[in-house]
């Protein structure tokens, strides 16, 4: 691309459900499936809009709401709640897509959607928020957009476990005696049918992602940089949830440096490296990250994602990288954190460069495959691990003093404990994560070695869920 067209940002389609819609066409110019088949697939099925009324301090106000149902091609359907002073139909619709696509990609069994409310969460009472949620979710059951077995949300931008255990016990106050309520809903606290190791999934998600590109020696070559996370140098734009989440974890089990940070009142970065773990806590207590020690500063939000890395990870809204911005760059791998935050034009250029893209489609699919569990663990009633840890546990004894015996040599205790310990929720969450994003990113890797038409790892994970999601039709008889 040249530097005449990237100057021509101006005319550049910032719409999300375009952008999105742009991105499956691409795929699905490279796939032989029938047309009507490719718009079915396509197509937002549903799409409910509402306006309610919440009492507040300065009289009712009324708020506008939105639930998205994409595809019912499996049931339920899954996909979060954000809350957002700019939140629209389109945004809705658009994320609502992406889940469908990024479902069929990981192989979890949802079809796809999405939800919101036009409201700003970090400037509204917590008492308001919290009437809000609950009329959010009766209207929501009065339509019949949610339900264990229909429609089950999930937190996203401006909603966490408060927002899902507010929805959970609305929902069971609405279905009183209903047996699986508790999975209506999932991101909820652990005390209240929540999972261990949701909240840090899309940000652990994006580590194993990241992991799997790095160690993927075809990948390493196609986009120029050595193999492996350690030592690799990543800059994160959004310290929320998945990007904090993300950044630890790249540091404390990858290895890797941080050497830059972007929020959304500013950025800091030094290329020794940063202590995000100091740098978190310092945003905690002063509500913004400059001034913290050892950095240069900048009031710019987007200044982080011009600072050189070998890994840039948004993990903030959608649009960041455009036309405007993207020759400035100067990146190897970037990571799609967030969902939506590179243009398709802005992609383009950075292909054309030799930067590897690793989608959002695939990469932020740690939540919702956290979220899978979590809804599974609700149906079946069971805690993951309860029946098993004790089994294990003394099965990997027996074999231990087995070792001991026949080599006549004690093994320390706390080495024994180590080895005999049997798998905790955690652990089987990780694992099942873990796996998950390795056999997804397996699959877009096959795509583009068997298909020349394919050469770039987002029109991979689209064509990998348009293929599952036109065989769960053909199945159905709808389509051959």
């Amino acid at each position: 691309m040249s530097s005449q067209a990237v100057a021509s940002s101006s005319k550049e389609d910032l719409n999300f459900q375009r952008i999105v819609s742009r991105q499956f066409d691409k795929a699905a110019g490279a796939m032989d499936l029938d047309q009507g088949l490719l718009s079915q697939i396509k197509a937002c099925n549903n799409v409910y809009s509402f306006h309610f009324p919440v009492k507040t301090e300065d009289g009712l106000q009324m708020y506008r709401g939105w639930r998205a149902e994409h595809s019912h091609h499996r049931l339920p359907l899954k996909g979060g709640i954000r809350f957002a002073p700019d939140v629209n139909e389109d945004e809705v619709k658009a994320l609502a897509a992406l889940m469908t696509y990024k479902c069929a990609l990981v192989n979890v069994p949802f079809g796809g959607s999405k939800g919101g409310v036009r409201v700003d969460p970090w400037r509204t009472p917590v008492d308001v928020l919290e009437r809000i949620t609950r009329r959010y979710t009766f209207e929501l059951a009065h339509k019949n957009f949610i339900g264990p077995g229909i429609n089950v949300p999930a937190p996203d931008m401006g909603t966490g476990e408060r927002e899902m255990a507010w929805i959970a016990d609305t929902y069971e106050a609405i279905k009183q005696g209903e047996l699986d309520a508790m999975a209506c809903v999932t991101g909820k606290p652990v005390s209240q049918g929540g999972i261990t190791g949701r909240s840090e999934a899309t940000g652990r998600g994006c580590y194993y992602g990241i992991n799997e590109m790095l160690n993927d020696e075809a990948s390493c070559r196609r986009g120029k940089i050595d193999p492996g996370v350690k030592g690799k140098r990543i800059v994160i734009q959004g310290l929320g949830n998945v990007g904090y989440h993300a950044a630890s974890i790249l540091v404390n089990e990858g290895g890797a440096k941080i050497v830059g940070v972007g929020e959304y009142n500013g950025a800091v970065w030094n290329e020794d490296g940063i202590d995000i773990e100091a740098l978190n806590a310092h945003r905690r207590k002063t509500g913004y990250i400059q001034d913290f020690p050892g950095v240069q500063n900048s009031d710019d939000p987007h200044a982080c994602l011009e600072i050189e890395c070998d890994v840039l990870v948004p993990a903030a809204k959608e649009n960041q990288i455009t036309l405007d911005n993207v020759e400035r760059l100067k990146c190897k791998v970037l990571a799609e954190g967030a969902n939506g935050p590179t243009t398709p034009g802005a992609e383009e250029y950075l292909l054309s460069q030799g930067v590897t893209v690793l989608p959002d489609i695939y990469l932020n699919a740690g939540g919702v495959t956290v979220s899978y569990f979590e809804w599974s663990k609700n149906i079946s009633h069971m805690r993951f691990g309860r029946m098993a840890k004790r089994f294990d546990t003394g099965r990997q004894l027996r074999n231990i003093e087995l070792i001991e015996q026949v080599t006549g040599k004690p093994i320390d205790q706390e080495r024994k404990d180590e080895l005999a310990r049997g798998a905790d929720e955690i652990d089987l969450v990780r694992s099942g994560l873990e796996n998950t994003m390795a056999d997804a990113y397996a699959e877009m890797n096959r795509v583009m070695e068997e298909d020349d038409r394919i050469n770039d790892l987002r029109s991979a994970a689209f064509s990998v869920a348009i293929g599952k999601i036109a065989n769960s039709y053909a199945k159905l008889g709808i389509f051959p």
